[in-house]
């Protein structure tokens, strides 16, 4: 039975009904562009085979009622004209700050049942949350008929996770979980939106590996790079990083301290790494793409200052394994979190094993490893 099978025998099970409707959005992985977003660069995500699903029904009422199958089976309940923030079921207001976002769009949007189940692995960095966002919206799209893009559909979960659940993201996750394609990572240009998509050669795997650190001080860390890409930016006359040139950078250096520096020099390379990348996927040029992801770990290690000894170490074991034939990175906010590497599928055992071998002999620490592949977005067609 497929998870989506069990969820509707679960939808009707709960409310005594069959669901009308399923929805499914995708989890993301980032390829290479770390903390570019914010400041109008570029990244290259591909969605990946883990995500949200929902199985759904429209309601005669303007109700709303949710069962997280995931989280012991909690339910939510709201009326669509008084939405309030839910201190108690924290999860709940990813689906209730998207419908405030929807509804100033669609005013006419109407109640629904909701049975929701994830399978994205939580705090590995992997957006869990723009994945529940974006399946939330495909749902309402497909039970209203609602004319909802997946770039407009990008827009509603930024929102909704910017207003009312609190958290500053970008416009990445939302985006990939949208408008991924099967077999492809994507190029955003986090400026213009405009989005291309590269092939991810078939003879690689996708292998994400969960360093299992606690992410402590992620928050307060990236609050302080965000402020210091900024005043960079100001001191080079930008308002943002985007237009910045390595020209730009050297000219202005004494108007900046050493880590306003660092950290611009690695947005704007990373930058320039990101498009290169992109071109690299597609001409299938693995020693230009092992390069770019190794220089990337480096810039964000020692410019930007957001891996950890244990990332570094995974780094090293899985690149002493791949060499040139695929690539290996940290990936997200920093701090702990995960790896990703391009790897050809005849190493992939040899790197999972190097990785249960050696991780937690050196670290005390046990790796999650998932073996993945790039899919479709929810509202991709």
């Amino acid at each position: 039975m497929s998870r989506m099978q069990k969820l509707a025998q679960q939808f009707n099970q709960f409310f005594g009904y069959q669901g009308t409707h399923e929805c499914h959005a995708p989890g993301r992985v980032n390829l290479i562009g770390e903390h570019t977003d914010y400041n109008g660069g570029f990244v290259l995500p591909a969605a990946i085979n883990f995500g949200t699903d929902i199985v759904a029904a429209k309601r005669d009422d303007n109700k709303v009622k949710v069962l997280a199958v995931d989280i012991n089976e909690e339910v939510s309940e709201f009326a669509l004209n008084d939405i309030q923030f839910d201190e108690q079921y924290s999860w709940s207001n990813y689906v209730r700050g998207v419908l405030i976002a929807l509804q100033k769009v669609f005013p006419k949007v109407g109640g629904a049942d909701l049975a929701v189940s994830g399978n994205v692995p939580q705090g590995a960095g992997l957006s869990s949350s723009a994945s529940f966002e974006i399946a939330v919206l495909k749902c309402f799209a497909s039970l209203y008929e609602l004319p909802l893009d997946g770039v407009k559909a990008a827009l509603l979960g930024q929102q909704a996770e910017n207003e009312f659940v609190g958290c500053s993201c970008g416009i990445m996750d939302q985006l990939i979980s949208a408008m991924g394609h099967k077999g492809h990572a994507m190029l955003l240009d986090c400026e213009s939106l405009d989005i291309a998509h590269s092939s991810i050669p078939a003879a690689l795997d996708l292998v994400i590996i969960n360093s299992n650190v606690k992410r402590g001080l992620v928050d307060s860390e990236y609050n302080t790079r965000r402020e210091q890409c900024e005043t960079a930016a100001r001191a080079m006359g930008f308002k943002t990083l985007r237009p910045a040139t390595m020209q730009d950078l050297q000219a202005s250096k004494d108007k900046m301290s050493d880590a306003e520096y660092r950290r611009a020099h690695h947005v704007i390379t990373e930058n320039q790494r990101t498009k290169d990348m992109f071109d690299a996927l597609n001409a299938a040029d693995m020693a230009t793409m092992s390069r770019l992801m190794g220089e990337s770990h480096v810039s964000m290690r020692d410019d930007f200052e957001i891996t950890t000894s244990q990332i570094d170490y995974l780094v090293e074991i899985i690149g002493d394994v791949i060499k040139e034939q695929g690539g290996v990175r940290m990936t997200g906010g920093g701090f702990g979190g995960c790896v990703v590497s391009l790897v050809p599928k005849n190493l992939t055992e040899a790197v999972k094993q190097v990785v249960n071998e050696k991780y937690e002999a050196k670290t005390g620490l046990k790796a999650s490893i998932f073996v993945c592949s790039a899919e479709q977005g929810a509202f991709a067609g």
